[in-house]
């Protein structure tokens, strides 16, 4: 995405740490069965917040059955309302930008630690 629609340019800071945090795991899908690896939503949503849409648990009201109304527009029978969930949702691609932080921090100490052990072995 262009950098003329952003202001406040930040490095990102502790990416391993964030990383470390976020808890991967294998699952079945309910439809159908098929197993992938993922995130639970609510879980990825204390690391990554900008990653995940909705809420835990949430739910909405809607109407299953219409109101019955006369000629004049009085109620003659009520709505049937009923109660369903709204799921939770990934956005996958908002993961990446933490991944890539995390693997330039790991670089950084491995680089370190290299510059290290060749500093011992010279000597």
């Amino acid at each position: 995405s262009d950098y003329r629609l952003k202001e406040d340019w930040q490095p990102m800071a502790n990416a391993l740490d964030r990383v470390k945090a976020l808890k991967p795991i294998n699952f079945a899908w309910k439809a159908d069965g098929s197993r992938v690896d993922g995130f639970l939503a609510h879980e990825l949503q204390e690391v990554i917040p900008e990653a995940v849409t909705g809420e835990k648990d949430a739910t909405e009201e809607y109407e299953v059955t219409p109101a019955v109304l006369d000629e004049e527009g009085n109620v003659i029978e009520e709505a049937v309302m009923g109660t369903r969930d709204v799921y939770q949702g990934i956005d996958q691609s908002k993961i990446v930008p933490l991944l890539v932080a995390a693997i330039q921090e790991q670089q950084e100490i491995i680089n370190d630690l290299k510059s290290r052990i060749e500093t011992l072995e010279n000597k």
